[in-house]
């Protein structure tokens, strides 16, 4: 607010200018897949499954019918598993635009203009008022606003953001913004206070894709942002510190009850032109090329090229982190091209591992292995068979693909153990929401698939359904062909990569690989004590740091690792002695 200057001297003044540029997202899991509701290609961090609902929505209504999509039950896994952190990238066919929302000043004309952060149809209210202030068209889906005070004296008002099923005298209120102004001059600004930025996708000149981002504050709502205000009040108060005549009627006026605090003109349906009927689900998800005309949106209303921006820009590691990819709903048969960026994206990353699913149900071992034959990779693995669960959202029994529920075992795994363990067996391995695989495999069935390059989901009696491997998508024998060794070094990778950033441009001396030594060698050794290397040693000395290498301006580390082996194969000898043997100390 301005100050009123009344006699000499000194004033000093604070501007908050300090809105600090964030560093890349940062996550523990990367999936793709449709969602409810959304942006559309903006990866998006969620922490917990109340928070993912309440941007991408969970389960939905079609023609008197509930649907889910593999993402929601995926993310829903994840967060019941220990994950924290999962980075969300909405896909969809077709193309989508945001709702919008003018608020009228107390002249009555608009002062201002909202717009949801989520695009298509779903997220439009104002067709019609119902009943008790409600919106006819509203739902859990979609967001309404409503101004609940202002003062002239303060040229500040309140918004609050409600549910869009909700009513007047029972108000689901999603966000709080208090004390806002539309005076650009105060920290209280109200596109300063909930943002107005936008992000499109674009593309370079070598066909990378990544974030174009328009406005000048960053996003601070989970539902909307300020594309314009219309009456802004630079210099609300004049230099008696009284508020000018010509900005008092700018404010908001108190108001939401029904169409007044809608949201409209959003384009684009959930399933575009075709509708629901054409949608195929779960263990309806076809096994043939999902590319093409409408007809071949077929992988829960989308063809397997809606998929290829979403992929494109996980691939940047300076705008996003994290150490697992998947994109349940995907095989390598519906979805050939795809699948295969998944797993390039994983392995040019170098930090993280993509699991991928071969096959769609119902689909022979043959079939199965003969797919896997595509790929050579230790940054992926691939599961089977398909397992049937009980949806928590819908409560119908469905059957899934092993993508949509292994990263949860990874999660666990990670929370009661470390990464360098394996995710598999009984004590890290199960799945307790399965009811049932698609086929309960025998002793012969999981010896073909895993010799194979699949790990297997088995069944045993009293225990239930078990992850029972861990090799990676590697064809050449070695200790990278399992994904505890894969998953020790990606983690190896990025603490030591961190350490080493902290190098870059310092004096090439002996003080300076100190240093790092000094930071990487105890954090070895707690690797080693925690089971996940049998030795290790760094050199980074003048052996490998010779007078040549100096004027080249390089700093060179050698760091030799041997990694905990996994116990797969137990042999156990039972030896029948005769009577009076004795036995050997």
């Amino acid at each position: 607010m301005a100050e009123t200057l009344i006699s000499p001297g000194v004033f000093l003044q604070e501007n908050d200018l300090s809105q600090i540029t964030s560093g890349p997202i940062t996550a523990g899991a990367a999936i793709v897949g449709p969602t409810v509701t959304g942006p559309v290609n903006i990866p998006t961090l969620v922490t917990t499954y109340s928070q993912y609902k309440s941007v991408f929505g969970a389960p939905f209504v079609s023609g008197g019918a509930a649907y889910e999509y593999l993402t929601s039950m995926a993310a829903l896994n994840y967060f019941e598993q220990g994950g924290t952190s999962l980075l969300v990238t909405r896909v969809t066919s077709g193309s989508y635009t945001p709702a919008t929302a003018s608020i009228n000043n107390l002249a009555g004309t608009p002062a201002l203009v909202l717009e949801t952060l989520s695009v298509g149809t779903v997220m439009n209210n104002n067709e019609a008022s119902g009943s008790f202030g409600s919106l006819v068209s509203g739902s859990s889906a979609n967001v309404r606003w409503e101004v609940t005070a202002f003062n002239s004296g303060s040229g500040e008002f309140n918004i609050i953001l409600r549910r869009g099923d909700d009513y007047q005298n029972n108000k689901t209120v999603l966000e709080t913004w208090n004390g806002l102004s539309l005076d650009p001059n105060q920290s209280n600004y109200i596109a300063y206070v909930i943002g107005d930025q936008t992000q499109t996708v674009s593309t370079d000149d070598l066909g990378n894709y990544y974030l174009q981002t328009t406005g000048s504050y960053q996003n601070n709502s989970r539902y909307i942002r300020v594309k314009t205000v219309n009456t802004p009040t630079p210099g609300y108060f004049n230099a008696f510190g009284q508020a000018q005549n010509q900005y008092t009627s700018s404010l908001p006026n108190v108001g939401s009850g029904s169409v007044n605090g809608a949201f409209g003109g959003a384009t684009g349906a959930m399933f575009g032109s075709f509708g629901v009927e054409a949608v195929n689900f779960f263990e309806n998800i076809p096994n043939g090329l999902a590319d093409g005309s409408v007809a071949g949106r077929n992988i829960q209303g989308l063809r397997s090229t809606d998929y290829n921006t979403a992929i494109n820009l996980l691939g940047n590691k300076d705008a996003y982190k994290f150490n697992l990819v998947y994109a349940p709903g995907l095989t390598y048969v519906n979805a050939t091209s795809q699948v295969t960026a998944v797993v390039n994206t994983a392995q040019t990353r170098g930090d993280s591992i993509a699991v991928v699913d071969m096959v769609g149900y119902g689909q022979s071992i043959p079939t199965l292995l003969t797919q896997v034959t595509a790929f050579d990779s230790s940054y992926a693995a691939t599961y089977w068979p398909w397992v049937q669960v009980r949806s928590r959202e819908t409560g119908k029994l469905n059957f899934i693909p092993a993508s949509t529920i292994v990263p949860a075992a990874y999660e666990y795994n990670d929370r009661v153990a470390a990464e360098w363990w394996a995710p598999a067996g009984l004590n890290r391995g199960g799945l307790p929401t399965v009811l049932q695989p698609e086929r309960k495999l025998t002793s012969n069935d999981r010896d073909r698939v895993y010799q194979g390059s699949v790990n297997p989901i088995a069944t045993f009696p009293g225990v239930g359904t078990v992850i029972y491997g861990q090799k990676t998508l590697q064809q050449k024998p070695s200790a990278l062909d399992r994904v505890n060794v894969r998953r020790l070094l990606i983690a190896l990778k990025d603490y030591i990569g961190q350490v080493a950033e902290t190098l870059v441009f310092e004096p090439n001396t002996q003080v300076t690989r100190n240093r790092f030594l000094s930071q990487v060698n105890p954090y070895l050794e707690s690797v080693q004590q925690r089971q996940g290397l049998y030795a290790f040693q760094v050199v980074m000395d003048d052996s490998n740091n010779t007078p040549d290498v100096i004027d080249r301006n390089q700093l060179v580390g050698s760091i030799y690792l041997q990694p905990t082996k996994t116990a797969e194969f137990i042999q156990l000898d039972f030896n029948v002695l005769p009577t009076g043997a004795t036995f050997g100390q």
